[in-house]
């Protein structure tokens, strides 16, 4: 078994148990929240989270550094030296964990060189798990169940599947597709579980403009590339991770099968 095979399942387990925390916080309702300094918001739940995974990553894997989401004032000097890591995002859809929608989810993700080489994704609410590693495949686990998942083929005479946020101006998304083909557009929660609507052929696109962190798309990037899509940014150029000072994403876009002329669909755009 490779070390990747090995790491899934303990992986799982502390995603489920980060995930179990945060239910537990959210249905007692009990909870406090702060504002961050880049004027986001982190409830107590994220601490918790991140404090749980911190500490069962470093007892798993005591060899590999971590970066979460609510500790990542690691300077890049120092960063810049890690040939693998931890990437993790302890609560990603906080503003839906406010607004009470359920659509949240715990994201965890192993980077090898600057490329995303295992991911899980636990939604606490439906208790869901998606997780993948390179060469693997991609999988959805529910009540103990594995399935397989793939990217959707889509047919000539369908219209495509926009997976969209509730927050998001859908016109902003409107204008960037091409009106040569017509559009289902679907709402969800947070970015990583609209990333796994793609990957499991529910939607077959995401496109978010906006600003994300690298803790957002790690997990998601490895679960949709086994599925047989692509995360990409609007210049259909792979999205990097731990390269520069700065953990901010560009503006990015999930994309489901491959066969589809996405350039034509999304034509790219600086």
């Amino acid at each position: 078994m490779s070390r990747l095979q090995s790491l899934i399942e303990p992986v799982i387990a502390i995603a489920q148990q980060a995930g179990d925390k945060i239910r537990e916080i959210y249905l007692n309702g009990q909870y406090q929240q702060l504002t961050k300094t880049d004027n986001t918001p982190v409830t107590s739940a994220d601490l918790a989270a991140h404090q749980l995974i911190l500490q069962s990553l470093a007892s798993l894997t005591p060899d590999l550094p971590i970066l979460s989401e609510e500790d990542a004032e690691i300077p890049f000097a120092d960063r810049c030296q890690w040939q693998q890591y931890w990437l993790i995002d302890p609560l990603d859809g906080t503003q839906e964990f406010i607004a009470g929608s359920g659509d949240f989810a715990v994201n965890i993700a192993l980077i090898d060189h600057g490329v995303p080489v295992l991911g899980v994704i636990y939604a606490p609410m439906s208790e869901i798990c998606y997780f993948a590693h390179r060469g693997g495949g991609a999988f959805k686990r529910h009540n103990g169940i594995n399935l397989a998942i793939h990217s959707r083929k889509v047919q000539a005479d369908q219209p495509l599947r926009i997976a969209v946020s509730r927050r998001q101006q859908r016109q902003r998304i409107l204008e960037r597709l091409s009106q040569q083909w017509r559009y289902d557009l679907i709402p969800y929660g947070s970015a990583s579980l609209k990333s796994c609507m793609v990957a499991e052929g529910l939607a077959d696109c995401y496109l978010r403009l906006g600003p994300t962190g690298e803790w957002d798309t790690g997990a998601s990037q490895c679960i949709v590339a086994e599925a047989g899509g692509m995360i990409v940014d609007t210049c259909y150029q792979p999205l990097s991770y731990n390269e520069r000072e700065s953990l901010e994403n560009p503006n990015y876009m999930v994309l489901g099968s491959q066969q589809l002329p996405w350039r034509e669909i999304l034509p790219p755009q600086p």
